[in-house]
């Protein structure tokens, strides 16, 4: 991700983060939800985005699953990648405060990517709020950033890799899959 294509404040905030947070339903996933017979949810996640968050992790950022809906398949595919998750949480923002007090930053050092309402409230409260190019337009227009992927596409890779470029651990993650 060449970083002239990104305004320098954007640039500037992502070099902050410490905390990568994401909205599930419309973000990771394309906001379509499946039911079975029995009425048991599937989702389908990204394999783009598992890497980026994946390689979040293994460049010191943390990162988290921060749902209001209470989904089985959310939780497992925290699980899966090792993040953080608060599914089926009430007050998103609530659990962004913990999960950041729990780390000692601040809501400056987290970024959070939504798609709806619900989501507007803890991305104005962030360092650096960013949405997929699907979101609603009343969250696009209070995002700080807008991924040129829709949900669900790679919009959470575009996010990973603007944080990873900002902090300067490319060359570090390009060296260690060329290395022998």
């Amino acid at each position: 991700m060449p970083n002239q294509d990104i305004p320098a404040d954007i640039i500037d905030r992502a070099a902050k983060i410490r905390l990568a947070c994401f909205d599930v339903d419309g973000t990771l996933t394309d906001g379509r939800l499946w039911f079975d017979a029995d009425g048991r949810e599937a989702k389908a996640f990204s394999v783009v985005d598992g890497q980026g968050l994946a390689l979040l992790r293994k460049s010191g950022i943390e990162v988290a699953f921060v749902t209001a809906r209470n989904s089985a398949a959310a939780a497992h595919r925290a699980r899966d990648l090792g993040v953080r998750s608060c599914v089926g949480v009430g007050d998103k923002l609530a659990c962004v405060e913990g999960l950041a007090t729990e780390l000692g930053i601040g809501l400056e050092q987290v970024s959070f990517m939504g798609d709806d309402l619900p989501d507007i409230r803890i991305m104005r409260a962030v360092g650096l709020a960013v949405a997929p190019a699907s979101a609603h337009a009343w969250t696009l227009e209070r995002a700080h950033w807008r991924t040129a992927a829709r949900g669900g596409e790679g919009a959470a890779r575009e996010l990973c890799d603007l944080l990873l470029s900002a902090q300067g651990h490319v060359d570090a993650l390009l060296a260690a899959v060329d290395a022998p």
